[in-house]
């Protein structure tokens, strides 16, 4: 699609699909179905792809997961979407059939596709390029309709008059996967799709889901009244006191080096650079030089009693020695972003 930035991610604990879209222009973005034990990781996906977070949605009051919408509108101040049907609290935007989610100079379609749960929506880009379609329709398999006032016939009726009557060129994006899989297409789905996909009649759609005799969900009795609220927590997820620590898109705990030259009497300044890439004078008031490559053996020769903020070149083997402090035990622990290097285009002094 163009000028769209398109993301798809993935909490392996629920096998949910989380998916970021973005107006290229603007910047303006959306995030689809966001799971809180994930937000952290969605933040810093936003940041550094220079995104302003606009609608956090749901396409669905889900049973096996908490939704992150609250969380990403306490941090970016965001609105909160989701469908009317599901009457959640915090939400600022109540969405029916035919609405339209603007960022930028795109828009998502919504199309209300009830059966899986009464409250389901499928979001379709103004192309009909992409659907998001929640738990209505899988890869190769659907929602189950037993449950959330649940329906199978008229699940059956959901995805076929406002799914698969899209192009048949139109890419699948699901809720969830459990089997790796992740993307179909309208096409696909008409094929291949066991449960209403070939010549599959209305009866033969209700037989199989009502003989489909599911465990009820393990998560259902936690993640229900929680997503009644939009995920709005009863306690506010701890902040580290130590530092102002981001977490970077790929786990990596930062500092900025502006902070940690401000509190350099307060923290443990590590520097792992290999000793052919020091400059003399170049050392960033740092306590201690031990290469990454020594620093599993000389792990005791760190202190613990103050915050330890490694840093070297660039800020790559900065991340990969907190690991390694990490794994030895080191709770309050960063990399200094962007390094020496960093650390002199911010003009701060590197000499002893």
């Amino acid at each position: 699609m163009k000028n769209m930035i398109f993301r798809q991610l993935f909490d392996s604990s629920s096998s949910t699909y989380t998916y970021l879209v973005a107006d290229d222009n603007s910047r303006e973005a959306v995030i689809i179905d966001p799971v809180f034990e994930q937000t952290t990781r969605d933040l810093a996906l936003v940041r550094e792809l220079g995104l302003k977070l606009r609608y956090a949605v749901d396409t669905h009051c889900h049973a096996d997961h908490v939704t992150g919408a609250w969380l990403l509108t306490e941090k970016t101040g965001c609105q909160i979407l989701a469908s009317k049907r599901i009457g959640a609290a915090n939400v600022d935007i109540e969405l029916a059939h035919g609405d339209q989610i603007r960022f930028g100079e795109q828009y998502l379609e919504v199309r209300e596709t009830p059966g899986h749960t009464n409250g389901c929506l499928t979001y379709v880009t103004h192309d009909q390029s992409h659907a998001f379609t929640g738990d209505a329709l899988l890869i190769r398999g659907c929602g189950r309709s037993d449950f959330q006032q649940g329906d199978a016939s008229t699940l059956f009726d959901s995805i076929n008059d406002q799914i698969l009557s899209l192009p048949a060129s139109c890419l699948i994006y699901p809720g969830h996967d459990y089997n790796g899989r992740t993307v179909s297409s309208v096409e696909e789905e008409k094929k291949y799709n066991a449960r209403i996909g070939g010549n599959a009649s209305r009866k033969d759609f209700v037989g199989y889901m009502s003989a489909m005799q599911l465990p009820h969900p393990k998560h259902i009795d936690v993640a229900l009244p929680a997503n009644m609220t939009s995920g709005k927590p009863e306690l506010m997820p701890a902040e580290p006191e130590w530092a102002p620590v981001k977490i970077t898109f790929a786990g990596v705990m930062e500092v900025e080096s502006i902070w940690v030259a401000e509190h350099l009497p307060d923290v443990y300044l590590l520097d792992v650079r290999a000793a052919e890439e020091r400059i003399p004078g170049e050392k960033a008031h740092a306590n201690a030089s031990i290469p990454l490559g020594q620093l599993q053996d000389r792990i005791d020769e760190i202190p613990s009693e103050k915050p330890i903020m490694a840093i070297c070149r660039s800020g790559r083997r900065s991340a990969m020695a907190v690991n390694i402090l990490r794994q030895a035990g080191y709770e309050k622990v960063a990399s200094v972003a962007g390094g020496i290097l960093g650390w002199k285009d911010e003009g701060l002094p590197t000499g002893e």
